[in-house]
C-alpha cells in the first residue's frame, strides 16, 4: 500500500458498494482527480466522501492526493454511480481507451482530425485551422469536445496536451492516458521539447540571420475577447516573458516566410511578437491589419513539427496553396547556447555565430 495511505480503519460492508479498479490509463492520478474523471462531481463533495472515509483505497482509508495505480480498487459509497449517472458521467465500469490512434469515422457529424504518428499513448493529432483545441465564448465545438464525444465511455478520455490558436494549423498532441499526460506537461515545463512553425507575415523580414525574440506580453480584455500585448518590462503588473527564435526560409518585398521556435508557450506568442515588430501574421485580423470581408479566412501560421525530449518527431506541411506552399521541410534549426543576460533585455539580437542550421 502506498506510504501516504492513511492506516486502515475497519471497513464497513454496506448494503451496496460499488467498486471500481484503476486500469492502466488512469495509473498516477491523484485520488481526487480519478474520482472527479470517473464520476464528475463537484471536487468539494468528493473531498467530503475522502475525509469520512467513504471512498475507500484498497480497502483502507486515503487522502485525496494520494496517487492510485494500475489494479488498485476504490471503494464508492452505495449512492455514488446515481448521483454520477445524474451528472452525465460514464458507467464507473466504463472501458479503458486503447492507445492506438482513432479510425477515420466517416459517419460522425464532427469527425476527430487525422493522426500523423504515435508515440505510445502519445497521439500527433493534425489540427485543421479553425478547429479550437478547447470550446470557449461563442463557439462549443472543439477538439476537446470531439474527443469526449468519441470516448465518452472511457475511464480516461484522450485530452490535448497543449493549444494551438483556433485559426492555427499543424501537429498538436494528445494524451490517452494520464501517464502520457503528466509526461508531456512535465517536459513542456522543463522545455525540454521541440515545437516548431513556419509562418507568414507581412512586409519584408530584416535580418537574414537567425535571430532571438524576447518581449514581455500582457494581457488583456477587448470587447470581450482576450488580447496580448507587448510592454516594456516592469511597465505593468502580471507580465509574462515571451521568447523565441526566427530564421527567414523566403524573402518577398511585401512578405516573408519564416521558421519559429517557441521557447516560451504564451498566449497568441508567436503572432502578437511578430506583430509588435511591424510583420504581422498573414490574415490575422486580431493582431494585423484590419481585413476586408473578402480577405477573411486562412491565417498562415501552421505548427510544422514537434519533437519530444527522446527523439522522436512528428511533422507534416501545411496545405497552403500556390505561392505560400511549402514543399519540404525546413532543416531543424539548431538551439544556440544560452545568450548573456545583458543581451536578451533586446527585442531581437543575432544568432549568426550559433547559425549552424
Amino acid at each position: 500500500m502506498p506510504s501516504d495511505h492513511m492506516p486502515s480503519d475497519p471497513d464497513p460492508a454496506p448494503a451496496r458498494q460499488e467498486i471500481p479498479v484503476v486500469n492502466e490509463a488512469e495509473s498516477g492520478q491523484k485520488v481526487l482527480q480519478f474520482l472527479q474523471r470517473r464520476l464528475n462531481l463537484p471536487p468539494t463533495l468528493l473531498h467530503r466522501w475522502i475525509r469520512t472515509g467513504q471512498v475507500r483505497l484498497n480497502g483502507g482509508r486515503c487522502k485525496p492526493f494520494a496517487r492510485v495505480q494500475a489494479g488498485d480498487v476504490v471503494r464508492l459509497p452505495p449512492f455514488a454511480l446515481k448521483m454520477a449517472a445524474q451528472s452525465g458521467a460514464a458507467p464507473v465500469e466504463a472501458p479503458v481507451p486503447t492507445t492506438a490512434p482513432p479510425e477515420p469515422d466517416k459517419n460522425a457529424a464532427l469527425p476527430l482530425p487525422p493522426v500523423v504518428g504515435t508515440e505510445g499513448a502519445i497521439w500527433a493529432m493534425l489540427k485543421p485551422a479553425g478547429l479550437p483545441t478547447h470550446p470557449g465564448t461563442g463557439h462549443s465545438d472543439s477538439l476537446t469536445t470531439r474527443l469526449a464525444a468519441r470516448y465518452g465511455q472511457a475511464a480516461f478520455r484522450p485530452t490535448p496536451a497543449h493549444r494551438l490558436d483556433k485559426d492555427t494549423s499543424g501537429i498538436l498532441l494528445v494524451a490517452a492516458s494520464f501517464e502520457a499526460l503528466r509526461r508531456l506537461q512535465e517536459a513542456m515545463r522543463e522545455r525540454a521539447m521541440i515545437k516548431e512553425y513556419v509562418v507568414w507575415v507581412h512586409g519584408r523580414w530584416p535580418w537574414p540571420e537567425t535571430r532571438l525574440l524576447r518581449h514581455h506580453l500582457h494581457k488583456e480584455a477587448e470587447r470581450g475577447y482576450e488580447k496580448m500585448r507587448s510592454v516594456n518590462a516592469g511597465a505593468r503588473e502580471q507580465t509574462r516573458e515571451a521568447v523565441c527564435l526566427v530564421r527567414p526560409l523566403r524573402l518577398h518585398e511585401h512578405k516573408s516566410l519564416l521558421l519559429v521556435r517557441l521557447v516560451t508557450g504564451r498566449t497568441h506568442q508567436i503572432r502578437v511578437q511578430l506583430a509588435s515588430l511591424g510583420h504581422p501574421v498573414l490574415g490575422d485580423a486580431k493582431y494585423g491589419p484590419r481585413l476586408r470581408p473578402a480577405q477573411k479566412g486562412l491565417m498562415y501560421l501552421h505548427a510544422l513539427r514537434v519533437i519530444l525530449p527522446g527523439g522522436r518527431m512528428f511533422a507534416c506541411l501545411p496545405d497552403w496553396a500556390g505561392e505560400h506552399a511549402l514543399h519540404a521541410l525546413p532543416e531543424i534549426m539548431g538551439m544556440p547556447a544560452d545568450p548573456p543576460p545583458d543581451i536578451l533585455v533586446a527585442e531581437s539580437f543575432s544568432l549568426v555565430a550559433n547559425k549552424g542550421m
